[in-house]
């Protein structure tokens, strides 16, 4: 559904509104709380209305509700990833390919089957450890070709091994350096980034 950032807005107010007090907002409430006037915001709700994303009972003060069967965009959030195998977190390994997946649905105990621009990777060894990052967590990345200084990423290397880094541009080569006094830097030429670190999944029992 194409929907402009203030509908979008306007749909959450009301979603939440309606969770909160049982009830939807004014249009004076809406107007207020993302900073146009009423006008707009009546406007903006009858394109709603029209979009098929908002009902309303005729005659009836805050009736405004979500249609059934649409989703608010912010409930959309994928649970579901690729998990394409290990990264080293300490010496780097050879490249594994492996064909399954992550649901963090089931993993958290939750459940959707949306698909994501995310993929996952289980980190093996410590060299992260440092910054939050240990041997056997889960890492969600976001699909990459670039990275800035200070990147958490996962990086492939001349010899096919690949690594989980944080990125550092020098002047004459890249250092990929590990949160650990125990590891040493990698220094190379180059190196070819495959993601870059968007979150951390660690269960505890």
């Amino acid at each position: 559904m194409n929907l402009t950032p203030k509908q979008l807005r306007i749909l959450q107010l009301i979603r939440d509104s309606r969770i909160r007090r049982g009830y939807s907002p004014t249009m004076q409430e809406l107007a207020d709380e993302i900073g146009v006037s009423k006008v707009t915001v009546f406007e903006h709700v009858e394109a709603l209305i029209k979009k098929g994303a908002l009902v309303r009972e005729p005659n009836k003060a805050r009736s405004l509700s979500i249609a059934d069967g649409i989703a608010v965009p912010d409930e959309s959030r994928p649970l579901r990833y690729p998990l394409v195998g290990k990264i080293a977190a300490g010496h780097p390994i050879e490249k594994v390919e492996n064909i399954d997946e992550i649901d963090l649905g089931e993993f958290l105990g939750a459940g959707s089957e949306r698909e994501s621009s995310l993929f996952a990777l289980q980190v093996d060894g410590d060299s992260m450890r440092d910054e939050g990052i240990l041997d056997g967590d889960i890492i969600l990345l976001e699909r990459a070709q670039v990275a800035h200084n200070g990147d958490r990423i996962v990086a492939l290397l001349d010899d096919g091994q690949t690594t989980l880094k944080t990125f550092y541009k020098e002047a004459d080569h890249i250092r990929l350096q590990p949160a650990n006094p125990d590891f040493e830097p990698i220094r190379v030429k180059f190196c070819q980034v495959q993601g870059i670190v968007k979150g951390v999944v660690r269960r505890y029992r």
